[in-house]
């Protein structure tokens, strides 16, 4: 019996979200790292050689998502996640084997280069194969298996630092390279999977692209209703996309429409990582460790915190789709800054190395609220939908140009605040938190002024959504999912059924049933 074709694209962004649980392995598994006994013994790394190790890995990630862009337009997307699992697998051979701190730069780099790639064309490959009506909860997969490497990681992590001795390498080698076995396996496997039927008529091969639509959407049934509105609906997007295309990455800031998208994908994701979460994920042993919690307990408590972030992205992946974008991402910035409230409070009051129970009563609290509570807001709301929103606004011939300029972006932020964080916290200690309450109120105010609602939209619909839609969206049918309808799929459908020969769309007598 053959899958519901909604399961069958739900499964194929399953496994393409494998480049995903790298990108979060890394995040969780080098807090343990450069925290571990046997890391320290053997490399003795100052502060900026910590934040180095840290960030040149999304150094490296910055130049992925640049080249990603022009090899996911040339090559397809499903070449491109298999360069980059390649590229991945080399920078993750060397960083398990590294001898010395330049060694580790290297394949960090390397991997880097490999995830820079990955985290940049899986969501937009999803995002191409999915049904409308489940484009997020497909897209919000990239963050939800983020999630599961992280979660992954951090056991490994607490695992291999409790089993070996502090002078055992073995402490950081281990964690560092169970990464390979997921980027070979998806290196392996990826060329089996379908390509996006949007990049196969973009280049001329419409036949294969139709086949592609039906595989995903009808059966394989070319004449199903659905697949038929829908390839119209793509043709004429891609015979426009033409006439007027970005040939260069510049064309993306001439275009009103196309520079508005463009805004607020780099917006978003800049914003994403001023929320303070590369704090939380790359220092939070070290954290812990200097509130007085014991090394055992840091990497336990880090866990944890993993498994409350899956918890919380696995809600995002069942309800995104019902409760929409916008205010998602705005209640999400809000609740980050109150954690942060908090946490900075407790650091302040009770600073690292103050003495008796005030101070472990506040390394609690700074566990519970700005570790625990603050996964929980940014996994579920902030996290997935910094991927979900610039896969889902540009079109065609922009998306891949689009997004790959806000992953950079993404990198670029993520790389500078791993690097002056270590040295911050040295420096000014708590007041650097603040930095991060400031940012997630202005993130929650802009994003109110700015963003209008896209859940639910087919891909070809957003130029229309994007050029009227009025720049102050509060207020108007622009911030809501209903007044501010674009129906023209809708209408393909109903006249190709009215034409009495195409048969009725799988996916919606299968919900009838």
């Amino acid at each position: 019996m053959a899958l519901p074709p909604k399961w069958y694209q739900f499964l194929v962004s399953v496994f393409a979200s494998l480049g995903s649980v790298l990108y979060g392995y890394d995040l969780g598994v080098i807090a343990g790292a450069i925290g571990s006994e046997s890391f320290k013994w053997q490399f003795d790394p100052t502060s900026n050689e910590t934040g180095a190790v840290v960030s040149v890995f999304t150094g490296g990630a910055f130049f992925g998502a640049f080249f990603a862009g022009p090899t996911g337009d040339k090559l397809g997307r499903k070449m491109t996640i298999l360069i980059g699992s390649i590229i991945f697998v080399v920078g993750g051979a060397l960083q398990t084997a590294a001898q010395n701190l330049h060694y580790l730069y290297a394949g960090r780099a390397i991997a880097g280069l490999g995830v820079g790639m990955l985290v940049m064309i899986i969501p937009l490959y999803q995002a191409e194969l999915a049904h409308p009506s489940i484009r997020g909860r497909v897209t919000s997969l990239q963050q939800f298996m983020l999630g599961i490497g992280a979660f992954i990681a951090s056991w490994a992590a607490f695992g291999c630092y409790t089993s070996y001795g502090d002078r055992d390498s073995r402490q950081w080698r281990i964690p560092l390279g169970v990464q390979l076995l997921p980027a070979v396996l998806l290196a392996a496997l990826i060329l089996f999977f379908p390509e996006s039927p949007r990049w196969l008529m973009s280049n001329g091969q419409t036949e294969k692209g139709l086949q592609t639509l039906a595989k995903l959407h009808a059966h394989g049934n070319t004449q199903d209703a659905w697949v038929v509105a829908e390839f119209e609906s793509i043709q004429d997007a891609v015979t426009f996309e033409k006439e007027h295309e970005a040939k260069s990455y510049a064309e993306l800031f001439t275009n009103k429409s196309s520079f508005r998208r463009l805004f607020i994908a780099v917006a978003l994701q800049a914003s994403v990582q001023m929320t303070g979460v590369s704090v939380i994920q790359y220092y939070s042993v070290s954290i812990f460790a200097e509130i007085g919690i014991s090394g055992d307990d840091t990497l336990k408590y880090q866990a944890i915190s993993s498994l409350i972030a899956l918890l919380a992205q696995f809600c995002c992946l069942m309800l995104i789709d019902k409760f929409g974008r916008r205010w998602p991402l705005i209640l999400g910035n809000i609740g980050n800054a109150f954690c942060f409230i908090v946490a900075t409070a407790l650091l302040a009051k009770f600073p690292p190395g103050a003495e008796g129970g005030a101070n472990k009563g506040a390394g609690w609290g700074f566990i519970v609220v700005g570790c625990w509570l603050y996964n929980f807001s940014f996994s579920a709301t902030c996290g997935p939908l910094s991927w979900i929103i610039p896969a889902e606004i540009f079109d065609t011939r922009t998306r891949s140009k689009g997004v790959s300029i806000a992953t950079m972006v993404s990198f670029a932020f993520n790389t500078m605040i791993g690097q002056t964080t270590a040295v911050a916290i040295d420096n000014i200690g708590w007041r650097w938190y603040i930095v991060f309450i400031v940012c997630n109120f202005t993130n929650a105010l802009f994003f109110w002024a700015i963003l209008p609602e896209t859940a639910g939209r087919p891909l070809e619909e957003m130029n229309y959504l994007f050029t009227q839609a009025p720049l102050f969206v509060p207020g108007t049918a622009a911030a809501g999912r209903k007044g501010f309808a674009v129906v023209d799929l809708e209408r393909r459908v109903e006249e190709v059924e009215r034409k009495g020969s195409i048969a009725i769309h799988h996916e919606e007598t299968a919900e009838k049933i």
